[in-house]
């Protein structure tokens, strides 16, 4: 099972925003450039988390992204699901199965698919920032910091 690039991203955008240290709001672009990754993909990545209510967007000039909530409120497996969009493993129906009815198979991938996010469920966002990614957000931070001082001009 792999999971797909919207939920990598997705996952990668709540790890970011993590870091609570910040006076002003995350913006796309950031993250973009910090995880070289497609701007106009994050947008809709983005977009997502916003309606699900796990970020919060603000337009315009002094605009961008923050958590809703305290990362501990975040199972990863009910962000995972909702990020996949709860896609089944196998689909006996296209093509059509000749055992369809008769075949434990996808009986049992449903299992352990269940059983793989109930596992996920164990652990929150904040379990996924534990050190030594902690450390490493506050360096990414730390780095745009920087970069955005010296693009100011003086």
């Amino acid at each position: 099972m792999q999971l797909t690039h919207f939920t990598d991203l997705g996952l990668r955008v709540l790890i970011y925003l993590t870091y609570p240290d910040r006076d002003e709001p995350v913006t796309i672009s950031e993250i973009a450039e910090q995880f070289a990754v497609s701007r106009n993909h994050l947008v809709k990545v983005v977009h997502f988390l916003a309606q699900q209510n796990w970020i919060v967007t603000t337009r315009g000039k002094g605009g961008g992204m923050v958590l809703a909530q305290a990362a501990h409120t975040y199972r990863l497996g009910q962000i995972i699901r909702q990020l996949e969009g709860h896609t089944e493993l196998i689909d006996c129906s296209k093509p059509a199965c000749s055992l369809k009815g008769n075949c434990q198979l996808k009986a049992i991938l449903d299992k352990a698919q269940q059983a793989f996010y109930d596992a996920l469920d164990i652990y929150t966002l904040k379990d996924a920032i534990a050190s030594p990614t902690h450390e490493a957000i506050i360096q990414l931070h730390q780095l745009h910091l920087h970069s955005s001082a010296q693009k100011r001009p003086h």
